[in-house]
């Protein structure tokens, strides 16, 4: 097939990306026929998947709107995927053209679609880390270049920690985030939880178990504890769909089905 701009050389045409797959879900362009079997195989033994991946992505823009609407305008989307569909510069950019977004991101087939995405926009910026590295994220020069450390920073880690095990730390590494940003800054979380799911949804979620990523599914009081050294903001801990709905009707009679809870935290 012939390589679209967007997919840098060197980048494996005919191997799935996770990152892709994920841009499948959204309804995005930046994929390809390996990566939509890919998604179709996963949603044929979980059919929720896509939902859950679209709710997520509907508080990223709920959270990024609330935050420009709070005179944040400087953010650190730290596993960001591919910068598609809705994310982090095109939401902030259209509530306030003057945002700036450092996407991070540890898989390198994602760093490499999105430098070539953004290509020319001196707005954002792409790191290649583990968002376990905090120190290294922090000190980088992308990031120290474009955003201003005298200034409140949104960090967004939005579906990011239920990848990393206890083992690691997970309140530890907001906790250091926390610490890196300035007073009057804000800390977005969604985690997958356990809490409120039917036992088959759990057994589903658990297979990630067989995979080089696997998922580590929290408790609403884990998740809370992520949030210390911060103030959360309205309505709290909740369910994705929960959170500061455009409208009413936007949610429907279980909003716990997609299995995973926000909440964004004040410095």
């Amino acid at each position: 097939m012939e390589r679209p701009s967007w997919a840098p050389d060197g980048i494996d045409l005919d191997r799935p990306s996770s990152a892709r797959v994920y841009d499948y879900f959204l309804g995005g362009a930046h994929n390809f026929a390996i990566d939509r079997q890919l998604a179709e195989a996963i949603s044929s033994m979980t059919p929720n998947v896509g939902d859950t991946m679209r709710a997520n992505r509907s508080f990223l823009r709920r959270a990024v709107q609330f935050l420009v609407s709070e005179g944040v305008t400087q953010f650190l989307d730290v596993g960001s995927g591919i910068p598609t569909v809705g994310n982090v510069h095109e939401v902030a950019q259209e509530a306030d053209p003057s945002s700036r977004v450092v996407y991070v991101d540890v898989d390198p087939i994602a760093v490499s679609h999105s430098k070539a995405i953004l290509d020319g926009d001196a707005r954002t910026a792409v790191v290649h880390a583990d968002a376990r590295d905090v120190d290294e994220i922090l000190a980088d020069t992308a990031v120290r270049d474009l955003l201003d450390f005298e200034s409140p920073i949104a960090v967004l880690l939005l579906g990011v920690l239920h990848f990393v095990p206890d083992s690691d730390d997970p309140a530890g590494i907001v906790a250091k985030l926390r610490d890196g940003v300035p007073a009057g800054s804000y800390i977005a979380l969604v985690n997958v939880t356990h809490e409120d799911q039917p036992p088959e949804v759990i057994e589903a979620q658990k297979l990630s178990g067989r995979t080089g990523t696997p998922i580590h599914l929290r408790s609403r009081e884990e998740l809370l504890a992520q949030f210390a050294g911060t103030e959360l903001v309205e309505p709290g801990l909740v369910h994705i769909p929960l959170w500061r709905p455009d409208s009413p009707l936007d949610v429907d009679d279980r909003p716990e089905r997609f299995g995973a809870l926000a909440g964004i935290g004040r410095v």
